[in-house]
């Protein structure tokens, strides 16, 4: 049963993908070669050319209710995922988005919920986090779903295996997860040249478009081209130097990266939590700054750093990072990680018991309360990326009222697949709409004047 339902899956989803999108369809939406009524009995729709204007509204429309009904289509292939091991599925999940068996997303973005940080216009403040596509296997694929930007990682400087199977635990009746991947990653080198591919493809492919393109049009994205790329950094298991395995990702990976993070807050990595601490933290981002900073940049300047901390911190923890980010101007911190604690109702669960990070609903409110408190301490200076428990419109938008300029999702999109992408989209855009504010960056930290 276990083989039918993996040869099954997957070949599901690439019927859905080339049956209801289909290979001929206009780009949401160029001019049209049809001469739609009431053109067509114009003398002049015999010139040869592309038509626009009002005939082609319903045509363009049309399309746009079609991709809508594909994504909401995707939600017929989850039951087939949740009989699946859960690493089992989420590999399955993996190689769907990197082989385009996806929905591509090509409506247009709620244009309030768009923001420029560091630099870089993002379409959407919706991210996919680092944990699920590890080695940039997807990154193309995972983008046109309509994330405004994808975290890959984290990457380890030498390839490992990570911890034993299995290491991922399904709750499903919580929206949870727990997991002790234990940074399970093909390395640096394999992840540098599959990001490198993906660069030169994207260069070539942007210099026989920007001919059409408008001088004035507001490009979003950045070096993964129509969205947003972070690449996540890990250390290995048995390194005794962790500051070297940064650099090293440094040097290796930020030509190709549009931020980075240091992911010092895995719970799965024997050591990695202590780097959190005051000393120790000042000392690991000074050397990653500095070899970031001795590379030759252009124009773009070098990508922004940021540091993903744990939820499972105290007052003195968060006043220590929140003095260390300020002191050396850190660029940005992603809160939180997964938690070691097991809040209720995720604690009356058998599998709770088991040794690892916990992701998903449980984890919202912990979460968000250590995020509020960052951006206090901070005094709104440094972006926040809030990450832990959104599985809604209005939840992210809880995350931007307290403190976060961008949010991450990873275990709602797990349980609910594409569709959730364009609904948390639509559903904040509502939010900022309701309640009077023009664009997400007037929103952000405002539980917290």
């Amino acid at each position: 049963m276990w083989f039918e339902l993996m040869i099954l899956v997957p070949l599901l989803l690439q019927f859905f993908i080339l049956v209801l999108e289909g290979g001929n369809n206009p780009i949401i939406s160029n001019t049209t070669v049809s001469r739609p009524d009431p053109a067509s009995k114009n003398p002049v729709a015999a010139e040869v050319g592309g038509l626009s204007g009002k005939p082609l509204f319903n045509l363009s429309t049309g399309i746009l209710k079609e991709i809508g009904w594909l994504f909401s289509a995707t939600k017929l292939v989850n039951p087939f995922f949740a009989l699946l091991d859960p690493e089992v599925a989420h590999r399955l999940a993996v190689s769907a988005a990197a082989r385009g068996w996806v929905p591509r997303e090509k409506r247009p973005d709620p244009p309030n919920i768009g923001l420029q940080v560091w630099g870089r216009n993002f379409s959407n403040p919706i991210g996919l986090a680092a944990g699920f596509d590890k080695n940039a296997e997807a990154v193309d694929g995972l983008l046109a779903l309509g994330f405004g930007f994808v975290e890959v990682g984290s990457v380890t400087p030498v390839p490992q295996e990570g911890n034993p199977k299995p290491r991922i635990f399904r709750l499903s009746r919580e929206g949870a997860i727990i997991n002790r991947c234990g940074f399970n990653s093909e390395g640096i080198v394999a992840v540098a040249k599959r990001l490198g591919a993906q660069h030169g493809k994207r260069k070539l492919d942007e210099t026989s478009s920007s001919s059409s393109s408008s001088i004035d049009e507001v490009k979003h994205g950045g070096k993964a081209g129509p969205g947003i790329l972070g690449v996540n950094l890990g250390k290995n298991k048995t390194s005794e130097d962790a500051a070297a395995d940064y650099v090293q990702g440094v040097h290796t990976l930020s030509q190709y990266a549009d931020y980075l993070v240091i992911n010092v807050s895995s719970p799965n990595t024997p050591g990695l939590r202590m780097l959190q601490g005051r000393k120790q933290l000042k000392d690991l981002v000074k050397k990653i700054q500095a070899a970031r900073d001795e590379m030759q940049w252009g124009e773009e300047g070098p990508p922004p750093l940021l540091v993903k901390i744990a939820p499972d911190l105290s007052k003195e923890d968060l006043e220590d990072i929140a003095a260390v980010a300020l002191a050396l101007r850190l660029d940005g911190l992603i809160i939180s990680n997964t938690t070691v604690s097991r809040p209720d109702p995720v604690s009356k669960n058998p599998v709770a018991a088991e040794v690892g990070g916990l992701s998903g609903k449980a984890l919202f409110n912990l979460s968000t309360s250590i995020l509020k408190e960052m951006y206090i301490l901070t005094r709104g200076k440094i972006p926040l990326i809030g990450c832990g428990g959104i599985s809604s419109g209005e939840e992210a938008y809880q995350k931007v009222r307290a403190g976060a300029t961008l949010v991450q999702l990873y275990t709602a999109f797990a349980y609910g697949g594409p569709a959730l992408i364009p609904q948390i989209k639509a559903e904040l855009a509502e939010c900022l709409e309701r309640d009077g504010f023009k664009s997400i960056l007037e929103a952000v930290g405002a539980d917290c004047r």
